[in-house]
């Protein structure tokens, strides 16, 4: 562009020079000088789009509705109000200084609010802890209400997957969690919320959020993320899974979105078991012809991860959503492939991310679950795998999933291509278990696929937004875009 212009500078130059040299000269003639030196080979440029155009026109190309939708979705149970603010400006708030990073499982003071903050946020990664200090937690919600900048969503995975589909044309959700007066004014009207889930209070969830490069003493953050903590006991409990259950005869939907499992860590371990064996006896009570997806969380117990895969929720499901900590997780609480990974190294490595989920896929084969599609997503890139005969329209069910992560992290209905920049690998190994293929994508073609046994496998990249706007409820937004777009066979 820029040369483009300083020629068509020259050229006006050019032409008031002749003018002046030659005053008695007419303007046909200049007209006529002015159209030859235009025509000029080395005048005439060609703008050709940037890659971040050319992936979102195939993008839009690629995505088309379902032959068949679901008309009626039925979501729960994790619903609060997200107070979204500067996780460094609230540290200081509470006159926190920056500490050594640490991990912590549950987090019973200050100090271990920060450190664990600062963990996280050293690395880039998104987390959920539970806050155990009720008072303390009271303290530290006021603190962060107070803040001049501090903003109130709805939120929780379900609450925020319900918005989603709601906005969808054609679509009828029910929502069941705890609803107080607050939530209840901030969600759609279009959501329709059964009497038995309100509430006299609100659940609040504190999202501390950071940019990229953003400094906590010592710690600058790689990428934009959030730390999510609260001291929540009604959705810790699951206290409203009975009124989704005791719903569904009613309201008859074709799918069962069910999130919120990971606020069970807050609870005792002797109560954690106790609620996940009566939850697990509910859900297998729902009749089989609705089909049931599961949104996995941050989580940090082995023992609930291990009684969600085997013995309780897996066997149960047809779908689940999950991002890079929680896969990785989930292989780690069951000695499942690259187990001994502790962290992921910046992206994480295709080859074995496809590694894990085709373990958990296999599952299927071996009768540990009904489990039929994985919806991966991690910031450069999503994976959507299926077993063949189950599923179909996958692929515009990931290009959709991968469009709203750029627009929503941007504020924006759709992809701006100046807003947005590409981190993904473009040529990668579907496998470091075994010896994969050499998977490539480009701009006109962004959604590749391979196959494993009878496992298909769809990666496409995501364009990540430069500045974004806001971080929280980007997962629950693509799980329930790649949820509208699929279509599941035995509907």
């Amino acid at each position: 562009m820029w040369a483009k212009a300083v020629s068509v500078c020259l050229l006006a130059f050019a032409c008031g020079l002749v003018h002046r040299l030659y005053p008695g000269i007419t303007e046909d003639t200049l007209s006529y000088l002015s159209d030859s030196v235009k025509s000029l080979p080395c005048l005439k440029f060609s703008s050709s789009p940037s890659f971040e155009e050319g992936l979102s026109s195939a993008w839009d190309s690629l995505i088309v509705e379902p032959r068949k939708q679901w008309g009626k979705v039925a979501i729960g149970v994790n619903a609060c109000v997200d107070v979204v603010l500067s996780g460094v400006s609230l540290l200081q708030a509470l006159g926190l200084s920056p500490q050594s990073a640490g991990d912590h499982a549950v987090l019973n003071n200050l100090e271990e609010l920060a450190s664990t903050f600062m963990h996280y946020m050293q690395r880039g990664a998104a987390a959920e802890r539970f806050y155990s200090d009720a008072v303390s937690f009271q303290h530290i919600s006021s603190t962060a209400s107070k803040n001049p900048a501090a903003q109130h969503f709805v939120g929780g995975n379900a609450a925020l997957i319900a918005q989603r589909m709601a906005a969808h044309p054609g679509m009828e959700v029910l929502l069941c969690g705890p609803f107080g007066p607050k939530l209840h004014e901030l969600l759609d009207e279009r959501v329709l919320v059964p009497s038995a889930s309100l509430q006299e209070q609100d659940e609040f969830h504190l999202i501390l959020e950071y940019k990229a490069g953003e400094n906590w003493g010592s710690s600058r953050a790689p990428t934009a993320n959030r730390f999510i903590f609260s001291h929540d006991l009604s959705n810790g409990a699951m206290t409203s899974l009975e009124v989704l259950l005791a719903s569904l005869e009613e309201f008859q939907p074709n799918l069962l979105v069910l999130s919120g499992l990971h606020m069970m860590e807050g609870l005792s371990r002797e109560n954690r078991e106790a609620r996940l064996k009566e939850a697990a006896s509910s859900i297998s009570d729902i009749p089989s012809d609705i089909i049931i997806h599961l949104e996995l969380a941050s989580m940090t117990d082995g023992d609930l991860m291990r009684g969600i895969i085997y013995q309780q929720v897996f066997p149960l499901i047809s779908s689940v959503g999950l991002n890079e900590q929680e896969l990785l997780f989930l292989s780690q609480s069951a000695a499942g492939p690259h187990s001994s990974l502790q962290a992921w190294s910046g992206i994480p490595d295709v080859g074995m991310v496809s590694d894990i989920i085709f373990w958990i896929l296999q599952g299927y084969h071996q009768g540990a679950s009904t489990l039929t599609r994985v919806h991966f997503h991690t910031l450069a890139y999503h994976i959507l795998a299926t077993i063949d005969g189950f599923w179909a329209n996958q692929v515009s069910a990931v290009a959709a999933g991968a469009r709203v992560a750029g627009a929503q992290a941007c504020a924006s209905k759709t992809i701006d291509p100046a807003r947005v920049m590409l981190k993904s690998p473009l040529e990668f190994s579907s496998s470091r278990a075994e010896e994969g293929s050499t998977i490539k994508v480009t701009a006109k073609e962004p959604v590749a696929t391979w196959k494993r046994g009878d496992i298909t496998f769809y990666f496409t990249p995501v364009l990540i937004c430069k500045q974004p706007v806001r971080t929280v409820g980007l997962g629950d937004a693509i799980s329930a875009e790649g949820l509208l777009f699929s279509e599941a066979l035995s509907m």
